[in-house]
């Protein structure tokens, strides 16, 4: 492990809870609002975070009234924003949700190179293979490709990305004004792919990246999902609850990776703990209740059924969780949730009550010493290598996070002061990519 953790900021609309939006202080009109995006965005600067994540669907889940009638659908479209954010911010990083099942990769490793230089370095995307067949439905195709074919389109989907950064060598730009040559046709590739899935001639038409290329991550919590992470993923953003899970989990992607290739710390690992921090522990709990109030209990339930793809609203809401059909959709949280079914006692109330508080995410209640304590532990004791923070409501808990708990982390020793470099490799502490195509 590194010896100073990672942090990352998961900017979901107004904030992780469920129900965060509702909070007093949150500027609901600030949604779709650039100066909105630009507080946080900063803010996580101000905290020297590694990364901001700009989660992203392309759909909306409307298999629900009670879903679409009290949670945010609107989802701002990431790149746009984060090469506007690029311009504001100088050092933290730029991540996007990015779903290979719904876009080309040429226009990807465009997009995501161009974000690269306008940020000198700091680009990322978060590939997903999506879920939903609503997502389909925007794109031509009556259903979702089933899981594994995802899988399979998404690793073709990054080998091409790969290929289209590297068909231009560091160098393949001239511009000599004396001899009017602007390139070196030597030195740019095309890459003739042709997979089951895809096929892209390329080259490229932007130069190489800066960082070579742009992080990738993945949080994919499935098996395919953690194969594909060990073959291709800088960061993984997980979801482990407990710290022997954590462990567990850690130690497992290591050896994926390592089996893969590469080296063990390749690949950096970030669960996304939910903080609720008061100056107190009464005062974190008050705040905790006030926002578990705040969400109806009917949405709970329904939220619940999205997740595992079967409607539970008729069910006896303190009764336990019935066996449920197959599915096609999000497999690794949907598994999750059959696993803590299994537990003696579990009702559907308590798994939806777990679910609307975290999104499955492990929640921490209590003070600034508190919530450092819990990230120390796991950190020093191989469950992690950081962070991807995950506030309840925006910007308030984002900023109470750098304010008290930051200053702790960086008073123990554990994150930085400062930024050391530019990229967001060298935050990472990750080599630029080697150039495959140099001559």
């Amino acid at each position: 492990m590194t010896q100073q953790m990672h942090l990352g900021a998961f900017l979901f609309n107004l904030g992780n809870h469920i129900a965060g939006w509702r909070m007093p202080g949150v500027p609901t009109e600030g949604l779709m609002e650039f100066e909105f995006y630009r507080n946080l965005a900063e803010t996580a600067e101000r905290g020297k975070f590694d990364l901001i994540f700009h989660s992203d669907g392309l759909g909306i889940n409307d298999s629900y009234d009670t879903v679409l009638r009290h949670t945010v659908a609107i989802r701002p479209e990431p790149l746009t924003l984060l090469s506007a954010l690029s311009v504001v911010t100088k050092r933290v990083g730029l991540a996007a949700t990015i779903s290979t099942s719904y876009n080309e990769p040429y226009h990807i490793a465009r997009k995501l190179g161009m974000l690269d230089f306008l940020s000198h370095g700091r680009a990322a995307l978060n590939l997903v293979t999506s879920s939903t067949d609503q997502e389909a439905q925007n794109f031509g195709q009556i259903r979702h490709l089933s899981h594994a074919a995802r899988y399979e389109r998404a690793r073709e989907f990054v080998d091409i990305l790969k290929l289209l950064w590297d068909s231009w060598e560091d160098g393949a730009v001239m511009f000599d004004k004396e001899s009017g040559r602007v390139a070196d046709p030597a030195r740019i590739h095309a890459i003739d792919f042709r997979g089951k899935y895809l096929s892209v001639r390329g080259p490229l038409n932007i130069p190489r990246p800066p960082q070579g290329h742009p992080i990738i991550i993945q949080a994919g919590v499935s098996a395919d999902g953690q194969d594909f992470a060990a073959h291709v993923a800088d960061i993984v953003f997980s979801v482990e609850r407990s710290l022997a899970s954590a462990q567990s989990f850690y130690a497992a992607a290591q050896k994926r990776v390592v089996a893969a290739g590469r080296r063990k710390d390749a690949m950096k690992i970030m669960p996304g703990p939910l903080p609720i921090i008061g100056r107190t522990q009464a005062e974190a709990d008050a705040k905790d209740r006030a926002l578990q109030d705040l969400v109806p209990e009917s949405l709970a339930v329904s939220y619940l059924s999205d997740i595992v793809q079967h409607d539970l609203t008729h069910y006896p809401i303190d009764g336990p969780l019935p066996d449920l059909p197959a599915s096609n959709g999000e497999m690794g949280r949907r598994q999750m949730i059959l696993d803590e079914a299994n537990v003696a006692g579990t009702t559907i109330r308590s798994l939806a009550v777990k679910m609307v508080q975290n999104r499955g995410h492990l929640r921490i209640v209590g003070t600034a010493v508190k919530i450092a304590d819990f990230m120390e532990d796991w950190f020093k004791k191989g469950a992690c290598d950081g962070f991807n923070i995950l506030a309840p409501f925006h910007p308030g808990a984002l900023e109470e996070f750098v304010d008290e708990v930051v200053p702790e982390l960086q008073h123990r020793g554990l994150f930085r002061k400062d930024y050391q470099g530019i990229t967001l490799r060298d935050h990472l502490g990750l080599p630029r990519c080697n150039d495959r195509n140099r001559t």
